[in-house]
């Protein structure tokens, strides 16, 4: 969950990788250093943000053509200066950035400190340099070999740039179970753990697979396995645009990709579905037409706002298909012994493609013969290259740490894999097929009309800023949307806020109700709609305060809630995508007026890369 950046090239180095950094920090934000080579090493690092760094680099000869970069999010050894990547070698000749963990670094350590290494951080990454360094000294070998040893004997995840200060013309990278990409310019080369930091400089990358080390010059790239094979890299057309990576006039990336909602939805529908025809096309699966007709149950796996994602999707899929549906947290379901067979479907969903749980999922179901599609929004991730076929979202680059696109566009990806499923399986007639696709080719306009709450919503957040607690309530397909209300809220302002089905409130929660007690509802009309008007009732019975989100022109909720929020009224099946869009607004706006940083809550990270 740290972001990393190289160059090796003929420009000056350190621009382009503090840039990269700024680009990176959505991923670790708690300190970041920088080596640079020159003759010989520099190093600088500082505990706190990329701009801290900046200011503490402010004035010292930066120059060189290589360099590399890290943003950091702590998991060994609490955010320190001492703690800061880059790490160096007890020689101080050889240097390293890392994300991921080196989970036998305590018996490495051990082993090393009894030869005679001292180590000045708490970091499993000095572990690893200081082995490097142990095993080039014992053995004689360079360290090209060194660095290959060294790993062959670690257990965890790890993207890895080395610099060294006897070899200062090449940087090594390696990848495993975390994500790295290199940039192919024309005499130089980037190395990043994304493609943002790479952008505006080239096009064309190489995304590294598990277990591959590469060796990177200024005119000269080769790749090998870690069991020194060598490997024929497949080089790959960016389509991320420059453009994507700003703001574009708003105070915050959250913001931002909120308000692009409209686009990243149309995005996503756009050449999948055709209304007039009563066709989905869905490419990335069309080869496993038979799989889906035959399938005996459907898993899903995720973590977070996927999981939230695929709740929504149990509700579509078992409506529409008529598929027995499961909704696992990966984290979880990895460390079970499930029962899987090769009649099942396995979905896995991340936004980043690089979620460390899901891909450990992703394994597991394979190796017991399933089917896995995945449903990721990163071209080139390693979740689209470790399932058998999938379906990208479309959404863009998201920014923000707490998700808001990503949701609705995987819910938008579901709801074509659950009325795709049903039309394969036969269970969905052609006219009611061509209503749904008709009325799914709307949704972007009708979350263009949901946004203009955005007022609304501010004297809403003004009233409920410096709330302790807070409930969200939804009933069918709308308590996964209160289940994402209420993780934005926590993520983002600190608030402590809870998801329920509206008809559980009785069953506990009902005991926290009170006068200082916001209640937001999702009250659209719909199958229960009568149900939800009761649970208000009781709510508001205990003098706690309702604010409902109503489809337009509802009186009988306005009648009774406090606040309520109008979304544009929509059938049932596709209300979760309206209905989260004034949820993530009230978030943001109580956060901003709690002086929070939104874009980068604090302990979060963008990518969880690690366990």
């Amino acid at each position: 969950m740290c972001g990393i950046v190289g160059y090796i090239g003929f420009r000056d180095a350190y621009p382009i990788v503090i840039k990269g950094l700024h680009r990176l920090e959505y991923r670790g934000y708690d300190s970041a250093g920088i080596a640079l080579a020159d003759g010989d090493l520099k190093l600088f690092k500082k505990a706190g943000k990329v701009s801290d760094l900046e200011a503490f680099v402010e004035g010292e000869n930066t120059s060189g053509s290589v360099g590399m970069g890290h943003t950091r999010w702590a998991t060994h050894g609490a955010p320190s200066d001492r703690n800061s990547h880059p790490h160096t070698s007890g020689d101080g000749k050889l240097t390293i950035i890392h994300n991921g963990i080196i989970e036998n670094y305590a018996v490495l350590k051990e082993a090393l400190t009894s030869k005679g290494h001292e180590f000045k951080s708490d970091t499993d990454t000095e572990v690893l340099i200081h082995l490097i360094e142990e095993i080039k000294d014992v053995t004689g070998l360079g360290l090209r070999e060194a660095v290959r040893l060294a790993l062959n004997r670690v257990v965890g995840a790890y993207a890895i740039v080395i610099m060294s200060e006897e070899e200062p013309d090449e940087l090594i990278a390696a990848r495993k179970g975390s994500p790295m990409v290199i940039g192919v310019g024309k005499g130089e080369y980037f190395i990043a753990s994304d493609a943002t930091p790479i952008v505006e400089y080239t096009k064309n990358v190489i995304y590294l697979n598990d277990n591959e080390i590469a060796y990177v010059r200024r005119d000269d790239l080769l790749i090998k396995h870690i069991d020194n094979t060598v490997q024929t890299p497949y080089i790959q057309e960016l389509e991320l645009k420059l453009e994507m990576l700003e703001k574009g006039g708003y105070d915050h990336f959250m913001l931002k990709e909120i308000y692009e909602q409209p686009r990243s939805i149309r995005d996503c529908l756009r050449g999948r579905i055709y209304p007039e025809q009563g066709v989905v096309q869905l490419g990335g699966i069309k080869e496993y037409v038979e799989k889906i007709k035959n399938v005996d149950r459907i898993i899903i796996v995720a973590c977070g706002t996927s999981w939230h994602a695929g709740l929504v999707g149990e509700y579509l899929i078992e409506e529409y298909a008529r598929v027995p549906v499961e909704v696992e947290y990966a984290s979880e379901f990895r460390y079970r012994n499930p029962i899987i067979t090769s009649k099942d479907l396995v979905i896995a969903i991340s936004q980043s493609g690089e979620t460390a749980d899901t891909m450990a999922a992703i394994e597991l179901a394979k190796e017991k013969g399933a089917t896995i599609f995945g449903i990721c929004n990163v071209v080139g991730a390693s979740i689209p290259r470790i399932t058998h076929a999938g379906v990208y979202t479309h959404a863009g680059p998201e920014i923000g740490v707490a998700s808001t696109k990503a949701f609705t566009a995987q819910v938008s990806v579901l709801t074509l894999m659950a009325f795709y499923i049903a039309q394969q399986r036969g269970t969905i007639t052609q006219s009611k097929f061509v209503e749904y696709l008709t009325e799914l080719d709307e949704i972007p306009q009708l979350v263009e009309k949901a946004l203009l709450c955005n007022e609304e919503v501010i004297k809403i957040a003004e009233r409920f800023k410096d709330s302790a607690n807070c409930l969200f309530l939804g009933r069918g397909s709308s308590f996964p949307v209160a289940l994402e209300g209420a993780l934005k809220l926590k993520e983002i302002s600190y608030i402590h806020a809870e998801g329920y089905p509206a008809a559980e409130m009785k069953h506990g929660p009902i005991a926290l109700i009170d006068a200082d007690m916001p209640v937001v509802f999702i009250a659209t009309k719909n199958s229960q709609y009568e149900k939800v008007i009761s649970n208000i009732q009781e709510v508001k019975a205990r003098g706690g305060h309702v604010i409902a989100i109503v489809s337009e022109g509802d009186t009988d909720v306005k009648a009774m809630a406090d606040y309520t929020i109008e979304i544009p009224l929509t059938g049932e099946t596709f209300v979760p995508l309206l209905a989260t869009i004034p949820l993530q607004l009230l978030s943001y706006h109580i956060a901003v007026m709690r002086g929070c940083n939104v874009d980068q809550p604090r302990n979060l990270a963008k990518s969880v890369t690690v366990e």
